[in-house]
């Protein structure tokens, strides 16, 4: 599976994407650039699926990749139980248009 570079090396990449996941969940809305939040998308999807497994290997899992534990703790006592009955599909991508300063495309992340 590719994955997109976003113009840095790995470790800034990695922090990136771990710094927008975690906000997503503190927030529950981000705005961002399209490219990024389809990247976000995937690992955000990946990380509720592990909120609605609910063990202590899930939670363990999230917390290896997220960066702030209070995050983890709403993921898996609030965001989770929320999409009990779904099976996927837990974000949503609202283009908002161009940015001023630059023309790349704007979107909102944010949870269903």
């Amino acid at each position: 599976m590719s994955q997109r570079k976003f113009s840095r090396k790995t470790g800034p990449r990695r922090a990136l994407l771990r710094n927008l996941v975690t906000s997503l969940f503190i927030a529950e809305r981000i705005e961002t650039t399209e490219t990024r939040a389809k990247e976000v998308n995937r690992i955000a999807e990946k990380m509720v699926s592990l909120a609605k497994r609910g063990d202590l290997h899930a939670r363990r899992q999230a917390l290896a990749y997220m960066l702030d534990e209070d995050a983890v703790t709403k993921l898996f006592e609030k965001i989770g139980p929320r999409y009990e009955g779904r099976d996927g599909g837990f974000t949503r991508i609202i283009k908002k248009g161009p940015r001023r300063g630059d023309a790349a495309p704007m979107v909102f992340l944010e949870l269903v």
